[in-house]
């Protein structure tokens, strides 16, 4: 049996072509600050540069120079970063990413339990920023988001489209019964 860890994602880390472009975009876009950074291996230029938003992470992000190709990899399909804002900082965000040079793929979904911006930064690299809906419902789950709508519109709209999916409800009830799952395997 494996060890009982409380586990959640802590960072993400990303091999970049151009380090200093992308700490500018992470920096100016995405409102992170570099936190450390310094070479990687003392056999070659490669250098880590350590990234947060929050003074509780010494990094959430980490981009690793030395990348010789840009676009798809087999290394990363997207790093998600759950934001505690609201809807009209997503919408915010969405024009912000809209007016960014080198953005591409820029495509609001939501799972039903999370409304999301999915993006390419300006290296290839996939990117999700996400706010939590009041609902768990089974995954995966991907519609289009109308960020256009007014805020009561896009909840009534997530609503309606993922009432009838399985185990739509409340988020509280689904994380209450995972905790009681969680002691129930913890106590055996």
């Amino acid at each position: 049996m494996s060890p009982q860890l409380n586990l959640e994602v802590a960072h993400a880390v990303v091999y970049v072509q151009d380090s200093d472009a992308m700490i500018d975009f992470y920096e100016r876009v995405l409102g992170f600050e570099v936190t450390d950074r310094g070479p990687l291996r003392s056999n070659d230029d490669s250098e880590i540069i350590f990234m947060s938003q929050t003074a509780r992470h010494h990094h959430q992000l980490a981009l690793v120079s030395g990348r010789e190709e840009v676009g798809r990899s087999n290394n990363m399909h997207h790093v998600a970063f759950r934001s505690t804002g609201t809807l009209d900082d997503l919408r915010a965000l969405k024009e912000t990413l809209e007016a960014e040079p080198g953005v591409s793929g820029i495509r609001p979904l939501t799972h039903g339990n999370a409304w999301s911006v999915y993006f390419a930064d300006p290296e290839g690299n996939g990117v999700e920023i996400f706010i939590d809906t009041p609902w768990h419902v089974a995954q995966p789950q991907g519609k289009p988001l109308d960020l256009s709508l007014a805020n009561d519109a896009i909840v009534e709209v997530t609503r309606e489209a993922f009432k009838d999916e399985p185990e739509f409800g409340s988020i509280e009830e689904f994380y209450a019964h995972r905790a009681e799952l969680l002691a129930e395997r913890a106590s055996q």
